[in-house]
């Protein structure tokens, strides 16, 4: 063992290390809560976990899908959890506003809105940051955020050049542009124990045989996130009013949890994800709760309707549902585990 500690010593990579003793940029030791417990257990196998604290994630879907409202939600979360956060939030769509941030509730004291233009501004500016960050002592690292929205957006220093001198062809180097500015992040992200969310855009596959869509801008971002979701939506209303979206999420890749699973969260305009919505269908699918005609039939054999348990969720995911939520979730989601089929029903609970 000796001569192997001697090897790591002599790459002179101070995150080189036996792979016993851990990896330094590639282990995931704590994930950041996203505010949604179905969310969280798609992206990590468990109701308290989420997205991968050293990884990036990819929020993806068509316009107005809700992609900046699910990635702010985010955000809000993770300021909340952690009171000596800050978040860098690159914006590329000239969409934020201050109103906009802090009528959700968003510490904007502690958000830091970085507008770019061009793929290479982003990966400098980005660069510039972290490696700031790593040259603070670990222990006086206040937990930092990322988010990119959006990667579609980005235009390149040869497209701006190119615009500027009246000509109208295509950066056919923006791909690689892309995909040189993740292999960096992706392992500074890493060492720096950071999470990114970048959002991006999707777009319908020209012949597919099947309806299909594809994340656009390369497999840059494809080869560098851990986990890709991709987004639809339908809207939710009171009465004639839009009060907010439920947001289909499907795992379309993922380095953590099996892929191609799928479930609904509910985001609202004002407040964000919501924590419990998708876990009475959750628990109706796993037998945990039962479906008695109209009513829902609990584990005290007591029986409600589901807009009641969707209005008072904490009264019923008593600490004993949830323990039991929490197997199934870990049986449905991560690798490995079998305890609940593919072709569970979607669960009438309105």
């Amino acid at each position: 063992m000796s001569f192997i500690k001697d090897l790591v010593k002599s790459t002179g990579n101070e995150y080189a290390n036996i792979v016993s003793d851990g990896v330094a940029a590639g282990d995931v030791d704590t994930f950041v809560d996203t505010g949604s417990y179905v969310f969280n257990s798609l992206l990590s196998g468990s109701l308290y976990g989420g997205l991968p604290s050293n990884k990036i994630t990819a929020i993806a879907g068509e316009s107005a899908t809700g992609k900046t409202y699910f990635a702010l939600g985010m955000v809000k979360q993770f300021l909340e959890d952690n009171p000596d956060s800050a978040v860098i939030y690159f914006e590329s769509e000239s969409a934020i506003s201050k109103t906009m941030i802090e009528d959700r509730g968003i510490d904007s004291k502690r958000m830091v809105i970085v507008p770019v233009v061009t793929v290479q501004e982003f990966r400098k500016q980005a660069i510039s940051i972290l490696d700031k960050y790593l040259e603070t002592p670990k222990d006086k690292r206040p937990p930092m955020m990322m988010c990119l929205d959006s990667l579609g957006m980005l235009s390149t220093t040869k497209e701006i050049e190119d615009t500027a001198e009246g000509k109208e062809t295509r950066d056919m180097t923006r791909a690689q542009v892309v995909k040189g500015a993740f292999r960096v992040l992706t392992l500074k992200l890493g060492r720096a124990g950071v999470p990114m969310i970048v959002t991006n855009h999707t777009y319908d596959v020209i012949g597919s045989m099947f309806p299909q869509k594809e994340m656009g801008g390369g497999s840059g971002l494809k080869y560098a996130a851990s986990s890709i979701i991709y987004l639809s939506k339908k809207k939710e209303k009171e009465g004639t009013e839009v009060v907010g979206n439920i947001i289909h999420c499907k795992n379309a890749k993922s380095r953590l949890t099996v892929e191609n699973r799928i479930v609904d969260v509910r985001l609202s305009y004002d407040s964000g994800l919501d924590r419990y919505y998708g876990l009475l269908d959750l628990a109706l699918a796993s037998g945990i709760f039962e479906k008695s005609s109209t009513r829902i039939k609990l584990p005290n054999g007591k029986t409600e309707f589901g807009k009641t348990i969707n209005n008072n969720p904490e009264k019923y995911f008593t600490p004993d549902v949830m323990e039991r939520l929490e197997t199934v979730v870990e049986g449905y989601f991560k690798y490995g585990n079998t305890n609940r089929t593919d072709d569970t029903e979607e669960s009438d609970t309105e």
